[in-house]
C-alpha cells in the first residue's frame, strides 16, 4: 500500500505538467546545453543534477523524442537537438543580434560586391543566421537556419580553428567525415594542417569544398571569454575567388569579424 506522501511524489516526479516536473526538464535542458559540444549522459545529468537515473532517463527520452534533444547512438550522449535550435533562433532573433550585426554584412557587400553571411557554432555543427545578398545578378546565396559541419567551408573551418584544441580533437574523434566535393578535408591529419593555416591567417578560406561552384573567407567571432560565437564570410561563384582576391578579402572579413566581436559580443551582455 502506497502512503499519501509517496503518491504525491510520484505525481510530481513524473507529471510533466507540474512544476516540479518543469522545473527538472528546464534543468535537464540547461545542463546539455553546458556540455553540447560533447554532449552528456544520462548518468552524468543524474549525478550533476542529483535526480534518480529512472527519473533523467524519462526527461531525456521525452525530449529526445520532441526532438528538443538529439541522442547519438554510439557516444550514448544527448546533445541539443533542433527543436532548441529553432528556439535559440528565436531568442537571438528577438534580442536583436540579427539587427546589431547586419549592418557590418552590408558594408562587406558594399566593399566586395558579393554575398556576407553570419554564421553561430551549434555543437558540432554551425548554422547561418543572417546573410546580405550581392548586387550581382550571379551570385551565392545561403540556406538561413540550416546546420552544416564543421569540416567543410570557409565558415565551418574559421569556426573549427578558433575551438580550444580539446574540442578539435573531440570533434577529429567523430571521423569519418562526408566528403561534400572532391576538395572537402575529411581526414584528421588535413583538418589539423588546416586548422594550423587558419590560425596563422586570421581567416578561413574555401575553393570548391562544401560546394564545388563556390568560393569563400571567413573569421570567427569570439565571445568576450574567448570562446567562439561563430564566424562572418564573404561567399560568391568560385571563378570570383582566385587566391589573389582571396589574399584580398580575408584581412578585410577577419577585420570585420573582429569589430563584431567587440562591438556586439564584448559590449552587449545579453549575447554573452
Amino acid at each position: 500500500m502506497t502512503s499519501s506522501a509517496e503518491s504525491s511524489m510520484a505525481v510530481e516526479t513524473s507529471d510533466p505538467a507540474s512544476a516540479s516536473g518543469l522545473t527538472r526538464a528546464l534543468q535537464v535542458i540547461y545542463t546539455v546545453a553546458e556540455e553540447n559540444s560533447t554532449g552528456i549522459g544520462v548518468s552524468a545529468i543524474s549525478r550533476r543534477l542529483g535526480l534518480p537515473k529512472a527519473v533523467a532517463h524519462r526527461i531525456l527520452k521525452t525530449l529526445s523524442n520532441d526532438g528538443f534533444l538529439r541522442f547519438d547512438e554510439e557516444t550514448k550522449r544527448y546533445t541539443l537537438g533542433v527543436g532548441a535550435l529553432s528556439v535559440g533562433l528565436s531568442a537571438i532573433s528577438s534580442l536583436g543580434l540579427q539587427a546589431a550585426v547586419h549592418p557590418f554584412l552590408r558594408n562587406l557587400v558594399q566593399a566586395t560586391g558579393e554575398t556576407a553571411t553570419l554564421s553561430i557554432r551549434q555543437g558540432w555543427t554551425r548554422i547561418y543566421l543572417d546573410q546580405v545578398e550581392s548586387p550581382r545578378e550571379v551570385r551565392m546565396t545561403v540556406a538561413v537556419g540550416r546546420p552544416y559541419s564543421l569540416h567543410a567551408g570557409s565558415s565551418s573551418k574559421a569556426i573549427l580553428a578558433a575551438m580550444s584544441d580539446r574540442d578539435i580533437s573531440e570533434f577529429l574523434r567523430l571521423q569519418p567525415f562526408e566528403a561534400l566535393t572532391p576538395h572537402t578535408l575529411v581526414t584528421p591529419d588535413a583538418l589539423l594542417a588546416e586548422v594550423g593555416r587558419i590560425r596563422r591567417l586570421g581567416y578561413a578560406e574555401s575553393t570548391g569544398e562544401r560546394q564545388s561552384a563556390a568560393g569563400s573567407v571567413a573569421a570567427a567571432v569570439l565571445r568576450p571569454d574567448g570562446t567562439v560565437f561563430g564566424s562572418v564570410s564573404i561567399c560568391g561563384p568560385i571563378t570570383r575567388f582566385d587566391e589573389t582576391t582571396r589574399a584580398s578579402y580575408g584581412p578585410l572579413v577577419a577585420k570585420v569579424a573582429g569589430h563584431i566581436s567587440t562591438v556586439v559580443l564584448h559590449r552587449t551582455s545579453t549575447f554573452r
